[in-house]
């Protein structure tokens, strides 16, 4: 895994000096710091750092075809390069080196723009063909690695995190304040949009070409849920069995130590049974916890720890973790509201003193249907035409309780008094539109529309297929994926996600709705093929999320810090949300009236995020 950065120019003009490519590349040093380079000519300049998992000696980059006439930056890891290396060699093709980058560069000189689709993996990279002056740009199919582009007069510019491109003479710090309701609402910014009006991701599943000043965008892989699977369950189970047993081992090639992340529950113990099947030394895992019991999952991590047999390294969180709020903005690149990135950033520094790459559950909640609000809307669905009286009661009762548990109450009605999609939306939202209209003072940006295109009128699938798909292209997305990658470079380790082979995925949302949900609960079949390999106290226990006590810190020493940065002068002065506002939802909290703990967070991540990157440098 690595990080890579470019310019391209169209006209005349060339691109700014080598310099400036060291220092968008010493920008994302921490994504590699085993080696960099960076390749420039007068039209095009392209760079990247480098941490080596594969082919330690021969795997550097920049990389060139023989010929010096294509060169490659690639940030990721090619799961099926060995297969397809074979088959190029078959066709007359010679390898340098045994990396899976210049299986990428192979295959591009063999297929062109096709090769994309050829790869497994999670990948974003940049071709540059002198040939015919034309740039490649790819994206893996769902994400993992992000990629960032930025447009302009003379040309175009790409990078793997944001704060490249603020290394760019000229570069244009306006923020896209449009995307703020939808930060508000979600906690983070939405492909394709960024938080910076000049500046795009490239979606998941994507390759642009840029050429002679034009931009073209092709989606080369979407997930389909259809076919539904027809097969017995027992059938069910033996495929998702093999493509799981299949997707673990591919992701064990590496050439350095490696470990997985262990949470204690069912998608990261899956996870590490399916390692310690293939490995002959103790699996080396990682936990993190807090002293709050209800937020800690240790102890069900040391119990699938020595199920297994693994060689178990933990951690516990204190408050003062929030010490490291300012480096993670900085890492994030956006606005970015999960406060779960402080304990997987803290797991990943765990990890990185033993290992440099770690395999994570990421991903099974939404392949397989298992977060607890799909069923809670899937309940308030089913109610029909019970909907309306039943908001009513809620809401009476809600305004007649005091604290918290009125103000829960409350939110459920609501709910239930929204159309689809919102009914949903304001389920995984943070904010409620009331909220968001005090925070913005714009009640008519109050909504949840930058979501709504995920959904059409017309989409007559089952409903969980339709916000299960709407999660892979939202929250997974833009929440896991970037939170997975960017806390673990941080720490300078890659981290792999097995659960989101495209293979298991493509199964697993084909299933019947039966074989997801069943008895109130999600991942049914994910969890009787993990009968094979797991205790029924770690299968059947309840769901716990991967969260941090924001409530109880906002209550302490947390909340001191949020009041001291509400009340600035540089806060008050910005606008971007209404000081007022946020004064009464601290008052409030603090007060225990009601849980706001989210919301501020949110507020506070994006005043910390616009004095990093806009009143300041970010490099």
């Amino acid at each position: 895994m690595c990080g890579i950065i470019g310019l391209v120019n169209s006209g005349a003009q060339a691109v700014p000096a080598q310099a400036i490519g060291d220092a968008m590349n010493a920008a994302i040093w921490h994504r590699g710091p085993d080696g960099g380079g960076v390749y420039r000519e007068d039209q095009a300049m392209l760079g990247m750092r480098r941490l080596a998992i594969i082919d330690v000696a021969g795997g550097q980059q920049p990389m060139f075809s023989d010929d010096r006439q294509v060169v490659l930056v690639f940030n990721g890891e090619i799961y099926n390069y060995r297969a397809l290396r074979a088959e190029l060699q078959s066709c007359g093709h010679h390898f340098r080196s045994a990396s899976d980058s210049e299986v990428i560069l192979q295959a591009y000189l063999a297929w062109g723009e096709a090769s994309v689709a050829r790869l497994e993996g999670m990948f974003a990279f940049a071709i540059w063909d002198r040939r015919t002056r034309s740039l490649l740009l790819a994206r893996d199919r769902l994400g993992k690695k992000p990629l960032f582009l930025w447009q302009h007069a003379e040309g175009i510019g790409f990078a793997s995190e944001l704060k490249s491109l603020l290394a760019v003479p000229g570069f244009a710090r306006e923020v896209d304040l449009g995307v703020l309701p939808a930060y508000l609402a979600f906690g983070y910014v939405p492909t394709p949009s960024s938080i910076f009006q000049a500046v795009r991701k490239l979606p998941a599943g994507h390759y642009a070409v840029y050429a002679k000043g034009k931009l073209r965008e092709t989606r080369y892989w979407q997930l389909d849920f259809a076919p539904t699977f027809t097969g017995s369950e027992a059938e069910a189970e033996a495929q998702l069995a093999e493509l799981l047993d299949q997707a673990v081992a591919t992701r064990l090639v590496s050439d350095v130590p490696f470990g997985a992340f262990l949470s204690g529950g069912l998608d990261s113990s899956v996870v590490v049974a399916l390692m310690a099947q293939h490995m002959t030394q103790p699996v080396k895992t990682f936990s993190i916890g807090f002293n709050e019991a209800r937020y800690s999952e240790l102890s069900d991590a040391r119990r699938v720890a020595e199920h297994l047999h693994t060689e178990h390294h933990e951690l516990i969180v204190d408050p003062d973790a929030t010490r490291l709020i300012e480096r993670l903005v900085w890492h994030l690149d956006e606005p970015f509201a999960d406060s779960s990135a402080l304990p997987t950033y803290l797991v990943s520094e765990l990890a990185g003193q033993h290992v440099k790459m770690a395999l994570s559950g990421d991903g099974g909640d939404e392949a397989f249907a298992g977060y607890d609000r799909y069923l809670r809307f899937l309940k308030l669905d089913h109610l029909g035409a019970a909907k309306a009286p039943l908001a009513l009661a809620l809401s009476i009762t809600g305004r007649l309780l005091p604290g918290e548990v009125g103000f829960r109450l409350r939110r459920i009605a609501e709910r239930l008094r929204e159309p689809f999609p919102d009914s949903y939306l304001s389920g995984v939202a943070l904010s409620r539109p009331q909220q968001l209209a005090a925070l913005l003072g714009r009640p008519e940006q109050a909504n949840y529309h930058a979501l709504h295109a995920l959904f059409t009128a017309q989409d007559r699938r089952p409903m969980l297929d339709r916000i299960v798909d709407a999660d892979i292209h939202s929250y997974l997305l833009d929440d896991i994926l970037v939170k997975l990658d960017r806390m673990s470079m941080a720490a300078s380790i890659e981290g792999r996600a097995p659960l989101l082979d495209h293979r298991v995925v493509e199964f697993a949302v084909r299933l019947p709705v039966t074989m997801r949900v069943r008895d109130g609960r999600g991942k049914h079949l994910l969890r009787q093929v993990a009968r094979r390999w797991l205790p029924s106290a770690v299968l059947d226990k309840p769901k716990q999320g991967f969260g941090i006590p924001l409530p109880e810190w906002f209550r302490a020493s947390l909340g001191a810090m949020a009041e001291d940065i509400f009340a600035s002068r540089a806060f008050r002065e910005r606008g971007w949300v209404q000081a007022t506002a946020v004064d009464s939802l601290l008052q409030s909290h603090r007060q225990r009236r009601a849980d706001h703990a989210e919301t501020l967070w949110q507020v506070l991540c994006l005043e910390l995020w616009a004095r990093r990157f806009v009143d300041r440098s970010a490099t």
